[in-house]
């Protein structure tokens, strides 16, 4: 285990709040962390309008944002050695480790590449593969293109 210095996004929210039945209200400033920017802009937008909503707080939007920063953490070489780190701790979730997501264009592609010779196996008759592009061959006829008139 190492540390490293991580980029963090923190959501600092300042608000005031009264009482009951009061007309002075306390003023109040928390922060939360977060490690995307899009994660942060979420969370602020639904707090400030989840607080502007109650009767008895008033949201500073001026002061309320997430701004970059950067936490010293912990830093693991492989999920395993996370999980041998922390697998007694109670509550301990281990992480999964997220495959990407094949792309269906992606999987098409690589199916028909796979499927074709090369341009100097098929002596430059298309359709054919050089490296991982695939050369189509010329369409036979001009593409006619139909459009519908709505004014019509």
């Amino acid at each position: 285990m190492d540390t490293t210095w991580i980029q963090v996004f923190i959501l600092t929210i300042s608000e005031c709040i009264a009482p009951a039945g009061k007309t002075v209200c306390q003023p109040n400033e928390f922060e939360l962390t977060f490690l995307t920017r899009a994660d942060c802009e979420t969370a602020l937008e639904q707090l400030v309008s989840l607080k502007t909503d109650a009767d008895d707080v008033i949201v500073n939007a001026d002061e309320s944002q997430c701004v970059p920063s950067a936490r010293q953490q912990s830093a693991y070489a492989s999920l395993a050695d996370i999980n041998a780190a922390f697998a007694g701790q109670p509550g301990w979730r281990a992480p999964v480790a997220e495959d990407p997501v094949p792309d269906a264009a992606r999987v098409s592609h690589d199916d028909r590449l796979a499927n074709l010779p090369t341009c100097e196996a098929s002596k430059g008759v298309a359709p054919c593969k050089v490296g991982s592009i695939i050369i189509e061959p010329e369409p036979p006829q001009a593409v006619e293109v139909w459009r519908k008139d709505d004014d019509l």
